[in-house]
């Protein structure tokens, strides 16, 4: 059978959003994402190169299979597939179109939804773990910044109609159902990119943290209070704060208290407001005035900020400006009829 003649598949990746647990995974500590419902596709058809249009993009990609350093890819888009190819050296290549209902450059994990689907793409047949450490190694080298591991562990093994509480360290995950009748809203506030934000301090002053007193997903508050630079101090702070914001929200969930789940995604906001300064002040304003509405629970900015997206929690029904999403399955090949 001619290349022309076979059917194409998709690769399709969701994209995600984190309801707590912002700025621990580079720690190994906890977080609390879900998968939503949009997605990145990729339809395509095996080829001898990668080759790649994109319904956002000018430019086309147009890769070989061997690549040794992404970095000097162009077009920009095309670092993160050339991430993956270089990870991954597979032994074929494929070529397609790209679309996508995630918002770029919105806090949703777009880059990694695409990440994770060119690796379906090319044939990755590994576990969602394996997947996920896969998609982030691509994600460091083609973006030089040290994100961690929850976006695409999340994008990976989502499970519908369920949040995920995750493991950064031990990498296992305990899906939590969301209760019935309660909307997960999303508002889209900037667009932002993590390269050349001040992510890669953030991670540098966990490490410094970390030198002073271990590991921070197994510090104390008072552990914290040690650590003599006023910075790192308050970014330790956060941290191990935002550790047990996770557990206590994830238990708030299952027992469907959901004014102490509200209550926890708003001392998350103040305290990456505060403690680890990554929102901003139209983000803060979007928080606040989320939280002052009848029937909303609780809001927080989601994400690695410095822009991006806020999400609440709310009555369903209650809010009509933003998106509604759902919790879906994680990313999957789609065959042809």
């Amino acid at each position: 059978m001619s290349q022309h003649a076979i059917s194409p598949r998709i690769a399709r990746a969701p994209g995600r959003v984190n309801l707590i647990g912002d700025h621990t995974d580079y720690t190994g500590g906890l977080v609390f994402p879900m998968a939503v419902d949009r997605w990145t596709d990729i339809r395509f058809t095996p080829h001898d190169r990668v080759e790649l249009t994109s319904a956002d993009e000018t430019d086309p990609v147009s890769l070989p299979l061997q690549i040794d350093d992404p970095t000097v890819v162009s077009p920009t888009w095309g670092k993160y597939v050339a991430g993956v190819v270089s990870e991954m050296k597979p032994l074929r290549g494929i070529t397609g179109t790209i679309s996508t209902t995630i918002p770029i450059g919105g806090g949703m994990s777009s880059s990694h939804a695409l990440e994770v689907a060119v690796a379906l793409a090319l044939g990755f047949a590994g576990t969602a773990v394996e997947l996920a450490q896969l998609t982030q190694r691509a994600e460091n080298l083609a973006s030089g910044v040290p994100t961690g591991i929850m976006d695409q562990f999340v994008i990976a093994a989502g499970v519908a109609g369920h949040a995920l509480l995750m493991d950064c360290g031990a990498l296992t995950i305990t899906p939590v159902p969301l209760p019935d009748g309660i909307d997960v809203v999303v508002q889209f506030i900037a667009h932002r990119t993590l390269v050349g934000s001040a992510y890669a301090d953030r991670v540098a002053e966990c490490a410094a943290a970390e030198r002073e007193i271990g590991p921070l997903r197994n510090a104390s508050a008072t552990d914290t209070e040690a650590i003599v630079d006023a910075v790192v101090r308050r970014r330790a702070a956060h941290v191990v704060a935002e550790n047990q914001r996770v557990l206590d929200f994830a238990q708030a969930m299952r027992g469907r208290d959901l004014r102490d789940a509200g209550r926890l995604m708003l001392a998350s906001h103040v305290s990456l407001r505060d403690l680890y300064e990554t929102s901003t002040p139209a983000m803060d304003s979007a928080v606040e005035h989320l939280a002052s509405l009848p029937g909303v629970y609780g809001a927080r900015m989601t994400g690695g900020g410095f822009g991006g997206c806020v999400v609440a929690l709310a009555d369903a029904g209650t809010l009509t400006d933003g998106w509604v999403v759902h919790a879906v399955d994680g990313a999957h090949i789609i065959e042809p009829d």
